[in-house]
């Protein structure tokens, strides 16, 4: 069994961890969990293409976007924890019967970089879902009126 740096998963799960790229670092190939997270993150990026091609009426983006947005804030959160995880709890879950490994700087700024980038990208899912929901019932309330 190889060393799992804390660092490296702390920045894989931020750049990577909306595809899974943290879950197969630490748990393998065999985590179905992670072999999922392409796909509301695939669904996301199509709804990002929809809105570009179609325009901001395309309903199916407005279901499909959020789902990019609510992937990068779970991975930054993913992040976020493995960052945050003290180094002899870390050696003891990932690194079991190995000496702890005192990590430096790197995980440390790969969470202030998760906490800005999550955070970003949850209140901007937050606000178009918000938008497109409050959009859509000013819509059905004209229907209803006409």
């Amino acid at each position: 069994m190889h060393y799992k740096s804390k660092t490296l998963a702390t920045w894989l799960a931020l750049l990577g961890g909306s595809l899974g790229l943290h879950r197969l670092y630490l748990r393998g190939s065999r985590d179905a969990l992670a072999w999922l997270h392409p796909l509301p993150t695939l669904a996301g990026l199509l709804g990002a293409w929809r809105v570009l091609e179609f325009g901001q009426d395309d309903r199916l983006s407005w279901l499909l976007l959020p789902l990019l947005g609510l992937m990068l804030a779970q991975a930054a959160l993913c992040a976020i924890v493995y960052g945050l995880t003290p180094d002899a709890r870390w050696d003891a879950r990932h690194n079991p019967g190995a000496p702890v490994h005192a990590t430096a700087w790197g995980p440390v700024l790969g969470v202030i970089a998760a906490l800005m980038l999550g955070a970003t990208a949850l209140m901007a899912t937050i606000a178009f879902s918000g938008q497109r929901y409050f959009e859509w019932q000013v819509e059905a309330s004209r229907a209803l009126s006409q």
